[in-house]
């Protein structure tokens, strides 16, 4: 199995999730099983249905998580020296025709999330900025067009 890379932000909020999970969610779930199965006949029961079918949610989902967090590979940013972009690189781009300014840190897929700027190294714009350094080029094929990021600032944090 391929190691999932992490940083500790990223496991501690898998973390959470998976206890949460456990400790919240399923036991709130076994108590409406248990309160939908008193109202009687099950083939009818629309919240016994409902319930199982939440229990099989959270099933999966403890399992999904177990798995990630057993393969995790957490990387602390702040403790890598280095001058290129690599994983967990804080990076500030310049779209050269747009002439604006972009902050991304490339995280790994678990911890996406572009309405915070975390972009997955997998990414075209994570791909194409790997390995850059300040004064690099990066040149990303997007359908609508070709854009260029000239990479500003480079930091770990």
């Amino acid at each position: 199995m391929q190691r999932i890379p992490l940083t500790p932000a990223g496991y501690q909020k898998l973390q959470e999730e998976l206890e949460k999970l456990l400790k919240v969610d399923r036991p709130r779930n076994i108590q409406a099983i248990a309160e939908a199965r008193a109202h009687g006949d099950l083939s009818e029961n629309a919240e016994y249905h409902a319930a199982k079918e939440q229990q099989s949610f959270i099933c999966g989902r403890i399992d999904e998580l177990k798995g990630k967090l057993a393969l995790a590979d957490v990387i602390d940013p702040s403790k890598i020296k280095q001058s290129t972009v690599a994983f967990g690189a804080k990076v500030k781009v310049l779209d050269t025709e747009a002439d604006e300014e972009y902050v991304f840190i490339l995280v790994g897929t678990e911890e996406a999330d572009i309405k915070q700027g975390k972009i997955s190294l997998t990414s075209p714009v994570g791909r194409a900025l790997i390995g850059k350094d300040v004064g690099d080029t990066a040149v990303i094929k997007a359908p609508g067009r070709t854009i260029e990021y000239e990479v500003l600032e480079i930091t770990y944090e």
